[in-house]
């Protein structure tokens, strides 16, 4: 994170695995696309929403963050609980 800028910030968020099973060495991904991510105001509102069922998971985020392939995404910090 850049503290001059406000351009990528840490973020609680719910990230949507569509794919994976969050046990499974896939979970390692740090990087997400925006539109896998959906940004929550607070770390308990976060884990609130967070649905195993539906295959979204509470997280610590730092972005959005601009790719090098131009698309938009966040980078996992920390799984919450």
């Amino acid at each position: 994170m850049d503290p001059q800028t406000s351009v990528s910030q840490q973020q609680f968020a719910l990230i949507y695995l569509p794919n994976k099973d969050r046990t499974t060495k896939k979970r390692r991904n740090k990087r997400f696309p925006a539109s896998c991510v959906e940004v929550k105001e607070s770390k308990s509102l976060a884990i609130e929403a967070a649905k195993v069922n539906d295959k979204k998971y509470a997280a610590i985020v730092i972005g959005p963050s601009k790719s090098s392939e131009g698309q938009y995404i966040y980078y996992l910090q920390a799984w919450l609980e």
